[in-house]
């Protein structure tokens, strides 16, 4: 059966490896499945809720669409395009924040999880980012939509502003509830340098994620240095909750490799982490290296990547103001 897919990824810059396998790597599989319609977005209105450096948000858009490519996600097959070129996201934001209710965006866990201890500072569009978030979706009457653990809740709030827009204006089913896809034997991404916390671009050593646009050296003494423990390899997963470190590489080594985490341990099983260490880094090399060519090569051509985002934008805007059109009309505008 068909399915009809949204997602996005904020311009952020310094995509990683947990950025991959956790998302992009998934969306080159949905894209490759001939029934699927993909859109593929860059959030550049998300990216805003904290500020930004605007010369480097326009460079940030362009290598996000430059990952995506590179990666293996077809322009002429799904549609990349970057948010605030299609105005019905912003409008749509609006009308559907007039349905949404404050206690529902009070229950948010990542808002008070970003804005940290003194909420008082930060931004209403921090706030309100998840009925943006709906608007992005259901725009484009997404039946599926990629999530990690950490967008689980926004989109049940997504389908929950579906439902009671429906109900308010009596148009049943008019707005698409869409479902959640969620990656099968996928463990989160963990910092080489501390498994406890995740990988992220904004920790402040480079040690710690494994960059897009890294080169084969540079992953090979990232993953030299990444940390261990002094024992050897695991024999059974049983043992791993009491071992992030080793926890963290086994999935790495897995996800990478599309195997289970039993059959990564049985392969390793009572190895020094030395010789696991030396595969991981040739498999993380054969995957990254031609993306990271890639991505470089393209950022050269940032025309070639502006026409890519002007066309990508066309023709989301051919859906997404069909769609405000008629919701607009429900409205009463």
């Amino acid at each position: 059966m068909s399915k009809k897919i949204f997602s996005g990824v904020q311009p952020t810059g310094n995509l990683h490896l947990g950025n991959y396998l956790g998302a992009i790597k998934n969306f080159v599989e949905l894209n490759n499945k001939i029934d699927n319609e993909c859109v593929f977005c860059v959030v550049d209105l998300h990216a805003i809720t904290t500020k930004q450096e605007p010369k480097e948000l326009k460079k940030n858009i362009r290598e996000t669409a430059a990952t995506f490519i590179a990666s293996g996600i077809d322009p002429k097959k799904s549609i990349i395009f970057n948010q605030s070129m299609v105005s019905a996201h912003a409008e749509c934001a609006w009308i559907l924040s007039c349905v949404s209710r404050i206690g529902w965006l009070n229950r948010m866990t990542q808002f008070k999880e970003k804005a940290g201890k003194d909420k008082e500072k930060a931004s209403i569009g921090l706030y309100s980012y998840p009925v943006l978030m709906a608007a992005d979706i259901l725009l484009y009457d997404a039946t599926h939509v990629p999530v990690g653990d950490d967008q689980k809740q926004h989109l049940e709030l997504c389908r929950d502003i579906a439902q009671k827009f429906n109900n308010d204006f009596n148009a049943p089913e008019f707005l698409r509830t869409p479902e959640p896809l969620i990656q099968k034997e996928f463990s989160r991404i963990m910092s080489l340098k501390d498994a406890q916390k995740k990988m992220s671009k904004s920790d402040p050593s480079d040690l710690s994620r494994i960059n897009l646009t890294d080169d084969k050296d540079q992953i090979a003494n990232k993953i030299k240095k990444a940390k261990t423990d002094p024992l050897p390899m695991p024999s059974e997963s049983s043992i791993l909750s009491k071992r992030p470190e080793a926890e963290n590489l086994l999935s790495i080594y897995s996800s990478v490799t599309n195997q289970s985490l039993e059959k990564s341990i049985n392969e390793f099983n009572g190895k020094n982490f030395s010789e696991f260490k030396e595969k991981l880094s040739e498999i993380i090399i054969e995957k990254i290296e031609p993306i990271s060519k890639e991505i470089k090569r393209l950022l050269k051509d940032e025309r070639y990547l502006d026409s890519i985002l002007l066309e990508g934008s066309k023709k989301a805007d051919r859906i997404a103001s069909k769609k405000i059109i008629e919701i607009k009309e429900l409205v009463g505008f």
